[in-house]
This record gives C-alpha cells, sequence and structure tokens, in this order.
C-alpha cells in the first residue's frame, strides 16, 4: 500500500517538485474518476506551461531515443501532478497504476517507442514503487499537439 510519506520521500530522492497541473489545451479535462477508476488526460512534455520537447523522433539522430525518455519523463511527472490534484495529496487512496498509454511523434521507420515511453514506465516505478508497475502501450504517430514528441496517458485504481 503507498503511503504519502514514502511518495513525497521518493519525489525528493528523485529531485522531482511536482508542478501545478497544466490547464487543458482544448474541450477536456485533466483527469476524471469514475468509482475506484482514475483516468489521466494525455500529458505532454510541459514545463511552467511550455513545451519542452518538440519535433519528430527519427532513427538519423543517435540522440533520440535520449531525448523522447527524457520528454516520457517529463509527462509522467505531469502525470503525477494531476493525480496529486485529483487525491488531494493523499498518496494512500492510490492503489496501483494499471496502464500507461505512450504516444511519439517519430518519422515512419522508428522502431524504439518502447524504449522512449520506458522514460515514463521507469519514473511510475521509482516514485511509486511495486504500486507504479502497469500495462502499457507505446505507439508511434506522426504528430502531436503543440508539436510535442510524446504524449502520455494513464490509469490509475483507487482504494
Amino acid at each position: 500500500m503507498l503511503s504519502t510519506q514514502m511518495v513525497l520521500a521518493n519525489l525528493q530522492k528523485s529531485g522531482i517538485v511536482l508542478p501545478t497541473p497544466a490547464s487543458a489545451v482544448a474541450n477536456y479535462v485533466g483527469y476524471q474518476i469514475m468509482g475506484k477508476i482514475l483516468v489521466v488526460s494525455g500529458q505532454l512534455p510541459l514545463m511552467d506551461g511550455k513545451l519542452q520537447y518538440e519535433g519528430t523522433l527519427t532513427t538519423t539522430n543517435t540522440g533520440d531515443v535520449d531525448f523522447g525518455y527524457q520528454a516520457a519523463r517529463l509527462c509522467a511527472i505531469n502525470i503525477l501532478a494531476q493525480v496529486n490534484q485529483a487525491i488531494g495529496g493523499d498518496w494512500s487512496k492510490i492503489k496501483q497504476c494499471v496502464r500507461l498509454g505512450g504516444f511519439v511523434a517519430c518519422a515512419a521507420d522508428f522502431k524504439d517507442h518502447p524504449r522512449v515511453i520506458n522514460g515514463a514506465s521507469d519514473l511510475m516505478v521509482e516514485i511509486l514503487g511495486g504500486a507504479g508497475r502497469h500495462a502499457r502501450a507505446a505507439v508511434g504517430v506522426s504528430s502531436l499537439p503543440l508539436g510535442a514528441n510524446v504524449e502520455v496517458e494513464a490509469l490509475f485504481e483507487l482504494i
């Protein structure tokens, strides 16, 4: 079972301060709770309201996987910020991260989607421990909102 103290300690150990959740950029909400399910809308790699990672990942630039990994990690930080707001800072309300859906803006021959989305998956386990292990999809797309190179959505089970 998660505890608020454990999550806060893991965030501090990782040097992460959860931001104020980003406002929706269209006609939707950042999260929705239905019974014991918390759905977090797709989060972009935003920091202080500004897109930090953009463009299309390619096979020709060897640094693109690491670049995308960092973008996915920032998306996951933004997911945790949405969760924190949804649960009022009480992490004991979270039972499990059930699923992440990752989208990578990339060239048609790009094949490292799973390695990119590991940036989000690794962070969930780093912060939530065993409760951060989840099912996942990693999908390549031709473009993402605002020109982002990664977007990640999430589903959590509440206690």
